[in-house]
C-alpha cells in the first residue's frame, strides 16, 4: 500500500473519493425523480 500511496499523492485519493460519492448522490437524486415521476 506505502507504494501505491508514492504513486498517487493524497489529494487525488480525496477527489477521487468526493466524486464517487458527489456521484453517486446525483444518481440517487436523478433515480428518485424517475421513481416519483412513475408513480403519477
Amino acid at each position: 500500500m506505502k507504494d501505491l500511496e508514492e504513486k498517487f499523492p493524497r489529494a487525488l485519493w480525496v477527489r477521487l473519493f468526493v466524486y464517487v460519492v458527489v456521484g453517486h448522490l446525483f444518481a440517487g437524486f436523478i433515480y428518485l425523480l424517475f421513481e416519483v415521476g412513475a408513480k403519477q
